[in-house]
């Protein structure tokens, strides 16, 4: 049950994130038939952030929206990221805080054995402060979780 280091899913979700050009690194990703997208979300409120992250990953069929366990991973996924976001408080606008966010969801098998089965990880980048322009710094999370 040896991690594969040069599929280690955490570390490509946050490449693909952080990527200017992503094209050559969904290529290598597609290369291993892993799945992915990215996308951009802004909000106050928490909900919002796991609805963007949920609506782009099954509208990319990166998750089979019909099926409950996959959207249980993807869940729990970004929840762990948010709190890297948050630092541990999956809070936002409750506590005045605005997020602008953009983020990778990566799915695949990080393992050498195959049978160890498909992964998901979600990667977070951006910014959170108080909802005043020029009130927010830098911010990063990942999370990630077994389908």
């Amino acid at each position: 049950m040896a991690l594969s280091k040069d599929r280690r899913i955490g570390k490509h979700a946050i490449l693909l994130l952080l990527s200017e050009d992503s094209s050559e690194h969904v290529a290598m990703l597609e290369q291993l038939n892993w799945k992915s997208c990215t996308g951009k979300v802004g909000a106050m409120d928490t909900h919002k952030v796991v609805a963007a992250i949920e609506t782009a990953a099954k509208k990319n069929g990166v998750i089979n929206p019909d099926l409950y366990r996959e959207s249980h991973a993807l869940y729990h996924a970004i929840i762990e990221a948010l709190n890297g976001i948050t630092r541990g408080q999956v809070q936002i606008g409750s506590v005045l805080r605005t997020v602008g966010l953009s983020f990778a969801v990566l799915r695949g098998n990080p393992y050498e054995n195959e049978q160890e089965g498909e992964w998901v990880a979600v990667s977070l980048y951006g910014t959170i402060g108080a909802p005043v322009k020029g009130s927010e710094h830098e911010t990063i999370g990942l999370g990630i979780n077994h389908i």
